[in-house]
Formats: structure tokens, C-alpha cells, sequence
């Protein structure tokens, strides 16, 4: 069985009422299918976004003459990337 991570999650007020009513509707069985739904969506949201600065990066690169490029390593490719990332 693959390993899991149980949580407690606490909702009142409005956001109860929300989720009760999606549940309500048929839109997820169960509050734990509606988090797991949500948490895909980030994760999926998050992918985009990255997705979205590579080809920012690419179409940038692409458009850059090539008498302006500058030949690097593949060592040092990697380690602009790790400090522009941070």
C-alpha cells in the first residue's frame, strides 16, 4: 500500500456551509475527495505556472540575435538556474 498522510481539517461558518453544499450537490462524495480535489488543482496550477516561465524563458531566448549569445556549460546553466530560482 503506498504511503499516506492522514489530515484533521477544521472548517466552520461559510466554508462549511460551501463544501457541505458541493457534497450536498454531487459534486464529491465526501469531504476527503473534495481536498484531494483541491489539492490537485494546485499542484496542476503549479505545474502550469512553470510551464508558462519556460516558455516565457524560451520565446525570450529564441528572439535574442545570435550575435548576443554567449556560449556556456551545461554545469554552468544549471547553476544560474539554481540561483534564480531561489
Amino acid at each position: 500500500m503506498p504511503d499516506t498522510m492522514n489530515l484533521n481539517v477544521r472548517i466552520s461558518g461559510s466554508l462549511k456551509d460551501f463544501v457541505s453544499r458541493e457534497i450536498s450537490a454531487g459534486a464529491y462524495e465526501n469531504m476527503s475527495e473534495y481536498v484531494r480535489d483541491l489539492i490537485r488543482r494546485d499542484k496542476e496550477r503549479q505545474e502550469d505556472a512553470k510551464l508558462h516561465a519556460l516558455k516565457a524563458e524560451l520565446q525570450h531566448a529564441f528572439a535574442t540575435p545570435e550575435n548576443e549569445c554567449v556560449e556556456i556549460s551545461e554545469k554552468e546553466f544549471f547553476a544560474r538556474k539554481d540561483t534564480q530560482h531561489r
